[in-house]
């Protein structure tokens, strides 16, 4: 497959329009679900014990068809499954094979049944692609092993010394790039044009299956801009409606000029959240600074308020409507765990997170009051299928805050606009035509009766009335709020 010529390269793109509306669920797959029609190996961990670094539980694709319902229910309209390709990781960064779901997993028949059904629920599938490093397993380099310096395919990785030490021990140098000095993640060499075109054949290959677009895995540790520019071409090509989304702990803008990816992870998203609804009771640091997010800062409205703004800044407006705004992630600690279990921050987040500019993605369990702290392994527990186990005034809440998001346009592509940030009082506006959605939310422990100007271009607004929560009324140039410590209100009207 030849690479497509600069001259002929089209113009660059916006992220595809669907994005803006969608509802992502991520899934590790290991852990969502598992189905009996999956035929099952021996000495898997059960269901309900605690993971471990190389443990599987079982969870499949055919799992995931089977509780699609589930999903639909909640209100999701795409999913976004870790990696599915054959692995020798639970978590399946480790790929073996680009070409093959992994057997555990269902192989590529489930696979097809799980497009199938999904598509035929007029939803999206978005697949994690791994493209950085590969597991000791994958062919070129298990010939590299074999061969030595006779392989071939010396260049499709970068040696330093021989002989090379894939399994330790811890005390020799592996004699090979790898992935945070990670001996069982060799780096691809991507200077090597024969790794390119194995890479974007693959990023080609199951977008014409008709997955619906790429999570990219680390993608900025490929440093080579010409390779994602044409990672892009190769994708759109096969579907220009196929959403790229990069993981990007930080500015990305570097990724977002309209020829690389259409969005990133919105991590600084996910810390302006803790940092504001967690308030006063604190952050579990110990889980966050061992991650991208770092220490959590607490937040007050007005500091809040600057995050935003430097967020929503950074951007086109088009990028910041289709940004995947996560709470929690398979890289993070829950949520709740984040958050020292004070519940009111995540419903508070989940309000915001349905009523911001972006695209949001609830990590798999977290909807039920899933924990899990300390280690990201404690992040990845199987999902208890057994309703008493849920916490579904949670459940119900969320469902609560996207059927909101849904039912209303200018949630998902109005302007945004701050309208008032002090002490624990952040209140926003969404504007789309004569729409206005007005947002007020108190993330303090006491409740509050506050008045707020309004802009010139918000006077006069009529058919106000509260889509959520009670006590928000607007009079002329004032909105007046009467709120509920640790709670929200959404009004609705039009101008003119």
């Amino acid at each position: 497959m030849q690479s497509i010529a600069a001259e002929s390269r089209p113009e660059t793109g916006l992220a595809p329009a669907w994005v803006r509306d969608a509802v992502f669920y991520q899934i590790f797959p290991d852990r969502f679900a598992k189905s009996p029609r999956v035929a099952k190996p021996s000495n898997l961990e059960t269901w309900e014990s605690a993971p471990t670094v190389q443990g599987f539980k079982g969870g499949d694709l055919l799992g995931i068809v089977e509780h699609l319902d589930y999903l639909q229910d909640l209100g999701v309209t795409a999913i976004y499954l870790c990696p599915i390709f054959r692995s020798t990781a639970n978590h399946r960064y480790h790929t073996h094979d680009y070409f093959s779901i992994d057997p555990m997993l269902g192989g590529n028949e489930a696979f097809g049944t799980l497009l199938a059904e999904v598509h035929a629920r007029r939803m999206k599938l978005i697949l994690d692609g791994v493209f950085n490093h590969c597991g000791r397993s994958f062919f070129q380099f298990a010939h590299i092993l074999e061969n030595g310096g006779n392989s071939p395919y010396l260049d499709w990785f970068t040696i330093s010394s021989w002989p090379l030490h894939p399994y330790g021990p811890a005390d020799l140098p592996p004699g090979y790039a790898c992935w945070w000095n990670d001996r069982a993640l060799p780096e691809f060499n991507t200077d090597t044009q024969a790794v390119r075109e194995f890479l974007w054949e693959v990023g080609e290959f199951w977008i014409r299956q008709g997955v619906d677009g790429w999570r990219l895995d680390v993608p900025n540790e490929i440093n080579d801009d010409d390779f994602w520019r044409e990672f892009r071409l190769r994708v759109k090509r096969a579907n220009p409606d196929a959403y790229i989304v990069g993981e990007i702990w930080g500015d990305a803008r570097r990724w977002l000029a309209g020829d690389q990816f259409d969005a990133v992870m919105n991590y600084p998203f996910t810390r302006a959240c803790l940092g504001f609804f967690s308030g006063t009771r604190g952050i579990d640091d110990a889980g966050v600074s061992s991650t991208g997010l770092s220490a959590i800062d607490p937040l007050d409205a007005s500091g809040f308020q600057r995050q935003l703004e430097t967020l929503l800044g950074a951007y086109p407006w088009e990028i910041v409507l289709s940004q995947l705004n996560v709470l929690g992630t398979h890289d993070t600690p829950r949520y709740l765990s984040t958050v020292n279990g004070d519940e009111t921050s995540l419903r508070l987040a989940y309000l915001f997170q349905a009523t911001f500019p972006g695209a949001p993605c609830i990590y798999y369990g977290d909807e039920i009051g899933m924990t899990g702290a300390g280690t990201i392994e404690a992040a990845r527990c199987a999902f208890p299928w057994d309703p008493s186990d849920w916490n579904s005034s949670l459940l119900g809440h969320l469902n609560s805050c996207i059927q909101l998001r849904k039912e209303h346009e200018v949630l998902r592509h109005g302007d945004f606009r701050s309208l008032f940030a002090e002490g624990d009082l952040y209140v926003f506006a969404r504007m789309l035509g004569d729409a206005v959605a007005i947002i007020a939310l108190n993330a303090g422990d006491q409740p509050l009766e506050v008045d707020t100007p309004l802009p010139d271009h918000l006077l006069g607004l009529r058919d106000i009335r509260e889509a959520w929560g009670a006590a928000g009324q607007v009079t002329g140039a004032t909105a007046r709020w009467q709120l509920p410590a640790r709670s929200g209100v959404v009004l609705l009207a039009r101008t003119g």
